[in-house]
């Protein structure tokens, strides 16, 4: 078993808006250890990207952490000064966020923007320019950019969003020692290159054994790239499996729900839709969140939130089915 590096407990997390208060994130617990590469999967709008941005602690101005605790190697984080959370930002944890073009500033070179992040993260080694030269170059190969001394030059306006996304992971390997969380890296690219994006982070993770969190739609990726697997529903996690285990006997009712929206290669029917909708974060169900689109829901689901459960070998479900 490894060593606890990232451990969520019982987290809650509000927003406020002009309409009242969204209650997003629900109580959720989340583990990963080191050297360990987790996924985790879920409708859009469950509450994924909020989860990580609360480990980073940069999440939007509006939100209200109400309950909870992320620790980050036994230390809550959530109680750090800004020092000690921006040391871990620089040196510890880093994160590839969705959209490549939001992420880079399009006024400034490639070149300048990685220097910036390399001057920061490493100020206790104080490099001269030419080794913080010397190493980006090194991290666009790295991300298997051809021709980096070019690239350093060009603004990203100038790149293909592959080629930017890549720029965007190469950023984020400098500061990532021990954690690199990828939010759905292969937003808004094609099949192929997305495929290439998420075999890179997979090659570079297990070539520097950093711990990976890996957010995708792309649920054959995810198979093929992670160990342990987090399902997340509405502000809660629902089921975490090892990987194997639950692409081949999914729990949770929401868990097969959502591998039937996947289409098949080998066709074998259409997919199906997950009927209804996730619930207003407003005034969301008393209960279960799931049980009003659930054709097994009984009638303590309506009343009550079914804890997380173990069903033995590293498995827990949230679901009175296996109370």
């Amino acid at each position: 078993m490894p060593e606890q590096l990232i451990e969520i407990e019982d987290l809650y997390v509000n927003y406020k808006i002009y309409e009242g208060i969204l209650k997003v994130i629900n109580g959720v617990q989340f583990k990963v250890g080191e050297r360990e590469k987790v996924g985790l999967i879920g409708e859009s709008g469950c509450g994924k990207t909020t989860t990580m941005r609360a480990i980073m602690r940069i999440l939007a101005d509006n939100a209200m952490v109400t309950n909870g605790r992320i620790l980050y190697k036994g230390k809550d984080t959530l109680k750090m000064s800004d020092d000690e959370i921006q040391r871990i930002r620089r040196e510890h944890v880093s994160m590839i966020f969705q959209d490549p073009t939001a992420a880079l500033n399009p006024v400034f070179t490639v070149g300048d923007q990685l220097i910036d992040v390399i001057r920061y993260s490493t100020k206790r080694e104080k490099l001269t320019k030419k080794e913080m030269m010397d190493r980006a170059i090194k991290v666009l190969k790295d991300a298997a950019l051809p021709d980096p001394e070019r690239i350093l030059k060009n603004y990203p306006v100038m790149l293909s969003g592959g080629m930017r996304q890549r720029i965007c992971i190469a950023m984020a390997l400098v500061s990532a020692g021990d954690l690199l969380i990828a939010d759905e890296p292969g937003t808004n690219l094609d099949v192929t290159i997305e495929d290439q994006i998420l075999r890179l982070i997979g090659r570079l993770v297990e070539e520097r054994g950093t711990s990976i969190i890996l957010i995708s739609h792309a649920l054959g990726a995810v198979k093929g790239l992670v160990d342990k697997v987090y399902v997340m529903y509405a502000g809660n996690m629902v089921e975490v499996a090892p990987t194997r285990d639950l692409f081949s006997e999914p729990l949770h009712p929401y868990t097969s729900n959502l591998f039937k929206t996947v289409p098949k290669l080998t066709g074998g029917g259409i997919p199906q839709a997950i009927k209804g909708r996730i619930p207003d974060y407003i005034n969301p169900p008393q209960g279960c969140r799931f049980s009003s689109r659930c054709e097994q829901a009984m009638p303590i689901c309506m009343k009550e939130q079914p804890p997380f459960m173990s069903t033995g070998e590293g498995r827990s479900v949230a679901c009175f089915l296996y109370g």
